[in-house]
This record gives structure tokens, sequence and C-alpha cells, in this order.
């Protein structure tokens, strides 16, 4: 895709906004128009990463499909944050042929660098966090699974939970 008529496209511009709200789309929105697909469909994992921080918030840690909507936030933030960092650290003469053809926006070498290397650092944490997450949500509701499994029959469902 090529930026829409009417202006040039900052690479600065394009890596803040990938990093301070790349989930949202903004940077996508901002080199492509707002007719940007792509742009868009960043837009259902985010709420529904949002939505599961909200369920775990009101039922605790316990509810299953927060468990599973939450990491789908962290692994949009963290593929954003790639986008910085791709943004950051584009050569200058291969920005301006796809985005800045006149040469026109400004750009400041020293932002994007600092942008790229944040981008790094939100996105690891980010991905790392909801692996880290996915996992442990994962065995503790296994190690339920089988300890409910291997209880005698004569427990009740709360006897069981409280080992």
């Amino acid at each position: 895709m090529t930026a829409p008529t009417g202006g040039a496209r900052s690479k600065t511009i394009a890596t803040w906004l990938a990093l301070l709200g790349g989930p949202l789309g903004l940077h996508r929105f901002y080199l492509h128009g707002f007719g940007d697909r792509w742009g868009w469909l960043l837009w259902p994992p985010t709420l529904a990463g949002a939505y599961g921080v909200q369920r775990m918030r009101a039922f605790g840690q316990d509810d299953q499909l927060a468990w599973l909507l939450i990491p789908l936030l962290g692994l949009v933030i963290a593929a954003t944050m790639l986008t910085a960092i791709v943004y950051g650290l584009t050569p200058d003469a291969k920005w301006t042929a796809r985005h800045d053809p006149r040469g026109e926006a400004l750009s400041s070498p020293w932002l994007n660098v600092l942008g790229a290397v944040a981008g790094l650092a939100l996105g690891a944490t980010a991905l790392i966090a909801s692996i880290a997450f996915m996992a442990q949500r994962f065995f503790e509701y296994r190690t339920l699974q089988q300890a409910a499994a291997t209880a005698p029959p004569d427990q009740t469902k709360s006897q069981r939970l409280k080992r």
C-alpha cells in the first residue's frame, strides 16, 4: 500500500504512533488513511484482551475466558512494538521512497532510535508476560483437573478445591 495523497509521512511520527497507539492502529491510519483494513483489524483482539482484563478484575483469576482473552492484548502489543522497531530502524532512503516521495516530512534520527528501543523493551515485556500468563493459567487449570479426577468420590467440589 502507498500513503494517501495529500502529504508526506514522517518516520518519527509513525514510529511513536506505533509505540503509543499501536494496538488501536493509529500508525496504520497515519500512513494509509482510515480505509486501511489492517488498522481496523487490530481493534478486535485489542478490545477482546481489554475485555479479558476487565473480566479478571470483576471475577478474579479463576475466570477461564479472561485467561484466554488477556494474552490477545499482549500479543497485539508485542506485534505493534515490533512495527515501531521496524519503522524506527528503516533506512531513510527506503522510508522516503515509500512514504515521503517529495522529502517534505521532518524526521529525527535520535527519536526514531529511542522509539525503536522503547518498542523493543515494551514488546519483549508484553510478549514474555503473555507467554508466562498463559502457561501459568494452563498449568493451574490442568492441576485442578487432575486433582478433581483423583479425589475420592465422597468429597464435594469445595472440599477438593480447598486442597
